[in-house]
C-alpha cells in the first residue's frame, strides 16, 4: 500500500515565537502513522487575518492533488473563524483531502472525524444567523431612539478642499491627513472627480 502524502502546517502568531515544537510533533505523528511528509508549511501571522500565503498554498497543493492528507497541531492554527474554518473543512471534503488534528484527535479518514467535521458547517450557519439576528436588532434600536444611521454628509468646504489639492496633484493619503478626514471620503470624492472628467469627455 502506497504511503498517504501529507502536508504538515504549523502556524505562531507572532515572529519571536518558535514554529518548531509544532513541527517535531507532527513529524513524530507522521511517522507513526507510516505517511510521508510531502512538504512542511510553516506561517508567523494572526489566525484571524486573512492573508496566510503558506495556508493559500497549501490549499492550492491540496486541490492539485499534491497531498492526500494535512495534518496541524490543533484546529486553531488553521483559522480562529468559526465560518471560516468551515468553508475550508467544506473544500478539503469536495477535494477529497482528509484532515488530521493532533489536539482534539480529529482524523477524517475514520466516520467519527468525518461527523466532527460536518458539524462545524452547522455551528458555522448558527453562528451567521445569530450575527445578522444581532445586527438587525441593533439597527432597529437605533433607529427606536431616533438615530441617523449610514454616512455622515461630507460638509461642501471638505468637498471643495478635496477637490482642489487633488486637482494640484496631491495624493490621497496627503489629503487625508492635511485636512483630517478618513481616506475613504478622500477616495469617494476623488473617484467622483474621475468619472466626471470621464463623463466630460463623452
Amino acid at each position: 500500500m502506497t504511503a498517504r502524502r501529507v502536508a504538515l502546517y504549523a502556524r505562531v502568531s507572532t515572529a519571536g515565537q518558535d514554529l518548531e515544537p509544532q513541527l517535531l510533533r507532527l513529524r513524530e505523528v507522521a511517522a507513526r502513522a507510516g505517511w510521508t511528509v510531502a512538504h512542511e508549511y510553516v506561517e508567523k501571522a494572526s489566525g484571524a487575518r486573512s492573508s496566510r500565503p503558506e495556508l493559500d498554498r497549501m490549499m492550492d497543493d491540496a486541490r492539485r492533488r499534491r497531498v492526500d492528507l494535512i495534518a496541524a497541531v490543533d484546529v486553531s492554527r488553521l483559522g480562529r473563524s468559526l465560518s471560516g474554518l468551515a468553508t475550508l473543512f467544506e473544500e478539503l471534503r469536495q477535494i477529497g483531502c482528509d484532515l488530521y488534528l493532533d489536539r482534539e484527535a480529529v482524523d477524517t479518514q475514520t466516520p467519527a472525524g468525518r461527523a466532527l467535521l460536518g458539524m462545524a458547517s452547522v455551528f458555522s450557519a448558527f453562528e451567521r444567523d445569530m450575527t445578522v439576528e444581532r445586527t438587525l436588532a441593533g439597527l432597529a434600536v437605533a433607529r427606536a431612539r431616533g438615530k441617523r444611521l449610514g454616512r455622515p454628509p461630507t460638509g461642501d468646504g471638505t468637498v471643495a478642499a478635496i477637490q482642489s489639492l487633488r486637482s494640484r496633484g496631491v495624493g490621497q493619503n496627503a489629503i487625508a491627513r492635511e485636512l483630517r478626514v478618513g481616506k475613504s471620503v478622500v477616495q469617494r470624492i476623488c473617484n467622483e472627480m474621475e468619472r466626471e472628467a470621464a463623463n466630460g469627455q463623452h
